[in-house]
């Protein structure tokens, strides 16, 4: 019995905000055909304790944009580009943790 037929995640491509799918059910439905199959089998093999993040990443999978800003932003960082980055700590003047 499925209690939470409309559960969503929201997040933020651009400037909007989106409701993506947040079960199991809801997110292989969302997916595209020749996906779902790779879908069940990730699902299936996922230990209980990182369920959450698997099916994180396969919500977003669900909105082609919300994967392509992704993208973008991990291609970014890793050109070194950390702008719009805020560090967790400020060890420069003195804030931070040690």
């Amino acid at each position: 019995m499925n209690d939470t037929p409309g559960a969503t995640w929201i997040t933020y491509v651009g400037d909007g905000k989106v409701e993506l799918p947040a079960t199991i059910d809801s997110i292989r439905a969302a997916l595209p055909a020749q996906r779902r199959d790779e879908f069940d089998s990730v699902v299936g093999s996922t230990p209980g304790d990182r369920l959450h993040q698997v099916l994180a990443h396969w919500a977003l999978e669900t909105h082609p944009q919300a994967v392509a800003e992704v993208e973008e932003e991990f291609a970014r960082l890793e050109i070194g580009d950390l702008s719009g980055c805020v560090p967790l700590d400020d060890r420069e003047n003195g804030t931070g943790a040690a």
